[in-house]
């Protein structure tokens, strides 16, 4: 059977990466296909080793002045893997003075968002209401406390706290910082880079 050929050279670059990952998704486990494109696709290739590490199969046919790589899926979905070290991202955020969203899941196909969220000694989130979705938050490393609307949730190391869909919230970090992961259903069209506010507190 002849190998199907993804020739993308005339594709408008905004469009490329699209089809290259459709043609990837409709593939059955062991087959392949060939991108042919005018350059070496590096960028391509973190992608998948972003997307699908371990997935995925990459293997150079001809390096220029036409590359062509025979991509093959190696598995039927995304394996499980582990992300990263939270406490280490936590204490090179505690010595940069790093604040905000210090780590976050950049998986391109997910049904998750996900942050690890850093704020120095004083740091605040300020009073806001929270998204149309339910956010989990797990307490990292230091202490604050959280602000609700009729009261306040002490937060300590190992807390796993609740935040209900458009609640009404501040988080303040206490003397040692707060660090916490959070993680809630993705919200489409939406990025999760920003930082959360910040402001300092008095003292």
């Amino acid at each position: 059977m002849t190998m199907v050929e993804l020739d993308v050279r005339q594709v408008p670059k905004p469009q490329r990466h699209g089809q290259i990952f459709e043609e990837f998704a409709a593939l059955p486990v062991a087959e392949s296909f060939v991108l042919i494109n005018g350059h070496d696709p590096r960028h391509l290739r973190q992608e998948f080793d972003r997307d699908h590490p371990e997935s995925y199969g990459w293997e150079y046919l001809e390096s220029g002045p036409v590359w062509r790589i025979r991509i093959t899926k190696l598995s039927s979905t995304d394996l499980p893997r582990k992300l990263c070290d939270v406490r280490a991202v936590v204490t090179n955020a505690t010595a940069a003075d790093a604040g905000g969203a210090v780590w976050r899941l950049e998986v391109g196909e997910r049904q998750l968002d996900a942050n690890v969220v850093h704020l120095p000694p004083g740091d605040q989130i300020a009073q806001h209401i929270g998204p149309d979705l339910d956010v989990l938050i797990v307490i990292v490393e230091g202490d604050g406390e959280l602000l609700t609307e009729t009261g306040t949730v002490p937060l300590v190391v190992d807390a796993l706290v609740w935040l209900p869909r458009r609640s009404q919230r501040s988080i303040t970090a206490g003397a040692l910082g707060l660090s916490y992961f959070s993680v809630h259903q993705r919200r489409p069209a939406l990025s999760i880079g920003s930082a959360p506010s910040r402001q300092r507190t008095p003292g």
